[in-house]
This record gives structure tokens, sequence and C-alpha cells, in this order.
């Protein structure tokens, strides 16, 4: 280091020199001119910056050749124990000016790094194939499940956790299609596959994680749970394109699932009851139409937006429970969105009235028919309505837009402007039984309703967002697709519908029909 130190002040009082040179000389031919010639005061100066220009260039260049000369002699010694077709000379230390001890000092680091390197270099060309034996042994002893593939993605290697984890044979693992053993489901779109498609298409080498993954065995019988890292590298020598390491989380995440089945199983008694509550609910309020007092009339307004708010909790329980499952089916017809957007709010308006506020409509025209599952999508747009009752404090009005996108996609929100949320928990929105810890406490919920929401649009091959600011509310989004872009291969042979299931649990390649 102290070498350094010392070219750091050579170079340092070179260019110190030189600038003293410079100014000084400048300085005393202004003097001199000034003194013993007649030439104006601007002629002087003209004269001074030609001069000590070209001098200033010629000083330059002499301090840059003596500054480069470590970087030249160093580069020199590189080229010259490098293998090449036309060797370099080696650099001679004794004409270095600045730097000379630290140069030398590395020069020599240098050919004892390349002679320790060609003594080692035919070790390693013989040692190679043992290293491929040691390399499956240190596989082999890894104790979570590790799969290779190559470029065809057919798993090349495999340690022993790999196959006792997926209670298969060897044989019925190796050289076989990753997707032939491993039946992938993931809980976005970025699954595996598209994970590879974009780093073969970008990148040399990548890496990802995934997490709540699932797979089924062999038996079809036990459903595994897993977080995954995968990693690609596009040339390597070994012909391993991708590698695949699975960590087990069976028994944590089963815990989730376990309660969900739970709480659906409990809820599921409700059914009966509540069907029975809200029609004599409605009974009642066609006998009773124009007979009750204002006030009784605001009770039984009450009553039914009440038996509305616990069929949509049973509702959103249930549709979880069975998108966990992968038995949330969806059938997508050919619809009016802007028919199927009234319908749905003119449901909810009663319980928006009830909390004193109210539901304004921008919704452009003539938008082109949309492909949705009406019953699903009465549990979006009601639960990020409710929300928007919950969560807009004093202020009276939510704004429901809908719109068609640059990107041929139609576009819905549900503005309010209430309370809002600080960005650091937007992030964590849409995840199950997420609930923001400064408002939950005033605010009633499950926690499952955006969740479901997410689940639901995906299904639809949409977006769902939010956008909200602390103290001057919030705005939920999500787009759906026209009917028009669907793939003509997935329509059923009438042209009306679309059958897909929840993205909760959805395979490698795409959405399957049932």
């Amino acid at each position: 280091m102290d070498y350094l130190d010392k070219l750091t002040k050579q170079i340092t009082n070179s260019i110190s020199v030189a600038i003293f040179v410079i100014l000084t000389g400048a300085l005393g031919f202004v003097w001199a001119l000034n003194q013993y010639t007649e030439f104006d005061t601007l002629l002087i100066l003209l004269l001074a910056f030609g001069l000590f220009g070209v001098v200033g260039l010629l000083l330059a260049h002499s301090i840059s050749q003596r500054v480069i000369e470590p970087v030249r002699a160093l580069w020199q010694a590189i080229l010259h124990v490098s293998p090449s077709p036309s060797p370099t000379v080696a650099p001679d230390l004794e004409k270095i000016h600045l730097g000379k001890e630290l140069v030398t000092n590395l020069v020599l680091q240098i050919y004892q790094l390349a002679s320790v390197a060609e003594k080692t270099s035919h070790q390693n060309a013989q040692s190679h194939n043992n290293n491929l034996v040691n390399s499956d042994v240190i596989l082999d002893n890894i104790p979570a499940p590790v799969l290779c593939m190559n470029s065809d993605q057919v798993i090349v290697k495999a340690n022993s956790a790999a196959i006792q984890y997926l209670q298969l044979a060897a044989g019925e693992v190796l050289q076989k299609s990753i997707h032939a053993v491993l039946d992938l489901a993931f809980s976005d779109d970025y699954t595996y596959e598209a994970w590879l498609k974009d780093s073969r298409e970008n990148k040399a080498t990548d890496s990802h994680n995934w997490s709540r993954v699932r797979t089924t065995t062999a038996d079809d019988k036990t459903k595994q749970q897993f977080d995954m890292a995968a990693h690609y590298n596009k040339s390597s020598p070994d012909g391993v394109e991708t590698i695949i390491v699975l960590f087990d989380k069976s028994k944590d995440y089963s815990k989730d699932d376990d309660g969900v089945g739970f709480i659906a199983l409990a809820v599921h008694e409700l059914r009966t009851p509540l069907t029975m509550l809200r029609g004599y609910i409605e009974v009642f309020e066609d006998e009773l139409q124009g007979k009750l007092t204002p006030e009784l009339n605001d009770f039984m307004q009450k009553m039914h937006v009440s038996a509305e708010q616990l069929s949509t909790f049973v509702s959103n329980i249930l549709n979880v429970a069975r998108v966990e499952e992968n038995q949330l089916f969806l059938e997508l017809h050919e619809e009016n969105w802007e028919q199927v957007l009234k319908n749905i709010t003119a449901d909810i308006e009663l319980r928006a009235q009830v909390h004193g506020k109210q539901i304004t409509y921008d919704v452009q025209k003539d938008l082109p028919p949309v492909a949705v599952d009406r019953v699903s999508m009465y549990e979006v747009v009601s639960n990020l309505i409710d929300n928007a009752i919950k969560y807009s404090g004093k202020s009276e009005k939510i704004i429901v837009r809908s719109r068609l996108t640059d990107d041929g996609m139609i576009e819905t929100t549900v503005q309010d402007f209430g309370i809002g949320m600080p960005s650091s928990i937007i992030g964590n929105l849409f995840e199950k039984f997420y609930r923001n810890h400064r408002s939950r406490a005033q605010v009633g919920g499950t926690g499952l309703g955006l969740y479901l929401s997410k689940a639901i649009i995906s299904a639809h091959g949409g977006q769902i967002w939010v956008q909200s600011k602390e103290g001057e509310g919030s705005t939920f989004g999500f787009t759906i697709q026209p009917y028009a872009q669907l793939a003509d291969e997935l329509k059923t042979s009438d042209n009306k519908s679309i059958k897909r299931v929840a993205h909760g649990w959805i395979k490698n390649h795409s959405f399957y029909r049932r």
C-alpha cells in the first residue's frame, strides 16, 4: 500500500509542477511583453494564450506518457505470460519513472501466478473426469431435492433426495422431460416456463425463486408444496442449462390450507340458515312495502344489507377454498361489459346508501364485448366497492370508471377518497389473510376478498392493481380481455363460452380446460 501512496504522490507532484511552470511562464511572458513592447493588452493575451496553450499540450503529453508507464508495463507483463500466436516481450522495469517499486512488485506476482497456473493446468485437465464424479457425489450429499436439465429440459442429473421426494425410481426421472416428471403449479403468471423463456431470450445467466409451488406425486394423491429456486446458464460446459432446487414446505403451507378448509367447512353450514334469512327478508320487503314507518323501513334496509354482506363473506370463504384446491371453475361468456357492470353495482347501491355513500359511473361508450364469468366477476366488483365503502371515511363519493386501454384491454377502476394507505403495505394487499394493521381494528374483514379477486381476474387473463396515497383515498383497478382477443382454439363449439379454472394453481404452460 506504501508503494501505491508513493505513486499517487509522484503523479500529484508532476501535475503540480507542470501547472506551476505554465502559470509562472504565462505571467512572466505577459509581464515582459507589457514592459518591453508597445503591443496592446488584447494582443499580448492572445500571444500568451497561443504560446502557453502549445506548451501546456506538450507538458500534458509528456506527463501522460509518464503516468501511463505503470499501466503499460502491467499490460506488457500480462500479454507476455498469456498464450498468444504473437508473443509480447517482457517490460523493461528499469525505464519506469513513476511507481517503479509498485509495478515491479505487481509484475513479479503476475509471473508467479502464471507459473502456478501453468503447473496446474495439466492437472486440471487430468482431473476433469474425477471432478464430474465428485460433483455427483456432492449432489447426492445435498439434502434438498436437486434436478439438472439440458437445453431440451430433459433431466440429466437428479440427486437421491430428488428421487426420494418425487417417490419415483431413478429410471422414471433421468432422461425424462421436467414437465413430465413435475406437474408444477404456481401462484402467479410468472411460472418456471415463463422465466426460462425470458432468460433464454434476454440473459446469459439468471436465477429466480418461487414460493408456494405445488405438485402431485405419481399416485395422484399426495400434494406437495415447496419453495423453488432455479438457475439458468446459457453456455454451461457440462451441458446443464438449468438447475432446480426444491425446499419442502408441505407441513408449513398445509397449515394455512387446513385453516381455510376448516373455516370453509364451518362456513358451509351457514348457507342454509343464511338462505332462509334472506328469503324471509325479501318476503317482508314485498309484504310490508309502503306500510312501514321510515324508521322501520331503515331497519329493514339495514337487515337486507347485512344479509348481503354475510352472503358475500360466505362466498369468499368457500371460493378461496376452491381456489386452493383448483376447484373454482369459471365459464367465460361473451357479454356487454357496461350492462354487466351496472347489473352488478345495482345490487351494491343499497349497501352504499345505507352507509351514506354515492356511487357514480363513468363508462366509455361502445366498449367491445368482453369474456367474463358473471358470477365470479360479481364477487370481484362487489369486493372492490365494498372496500371503497369501508375505507372511504367521511367522504361520500365513490367513482366506478371503465374504458378501453391503448393495448386493447377493458380497464375498470373503483376510486374512493377516504383514508388511503401508505405505500409500504400496498405490495401485500393481495396476499391471503393480509389486513393492514393500522385499520383492521376499525374496519372488519377477512383479508380474503382481494386475494380471491386477484385469482379470478388472473383466470380471466387480466391484471389487478392498486394506487393509493395516505389521507387521499385509493383506486383499485383491473383489466379483462375483449372476447375477440381470446384464442380460437380455447373456444367451445358454440363459440360463446370458454372454461377455465381460477388462477390460484395453474399449470406451467397455460390455463387448462376442464
